[in-house]
């Protein structure tokens, strides 16, 4: 993760950026919301097993305090059986990161696109 930090810092003024005179690393918005989704996977990851992944539970927990209603209600067993289902691409009964993060995305596009058609 270091590789991706900068040793630049944004001018709260003038949006250019300033060199950071302490050279602390200073993570740009993406770099925060990457370190965000990371941190969310693995806060819910492991409880059960592997660490890398997450189990059914796992996920309904994730989705029931991350997502609250918008992806429907988390006490829906057919429903969170079907997201479930939907995003263990690889049919090993777990959800790894990267099938984690087509959910993200997906919703994240629908978001964009649903406030795009608003404006």
């Amino acid at each position: 993760m270091h590789l991706l930090l900068p040793s630049l810092q944004p001018n709260q003024n003038s949006r250019q950026h300033t060199q950071n005179p302490t050279k602390t690393p200073i993570m740009s918005d993406v770099q925060q919301a990457m370190a965000l989704l990371i941190g969310a996977f693995h806060k819910y990851s492991g409880k059960e097993g592997d660490k890398y992944t997450l189990s059914k539970a796992e996920l309904k927990e994730l989705l029931q305090n991350e997502f609250g209603d918008s992806l429907g209600k988390a006490s829906d067993k057919a429903a969170m059986d079907n997201i479930f289902r939907d995003l263990d691409a690889n049919k090993d009964n777990s959800v790894d990161f990267r099938e984690f993060c087509n959910l993200v995305v997906c919703l994240t596009e629908m978001c964009h696109e649903y406030f795009i058609k608003k404006k």
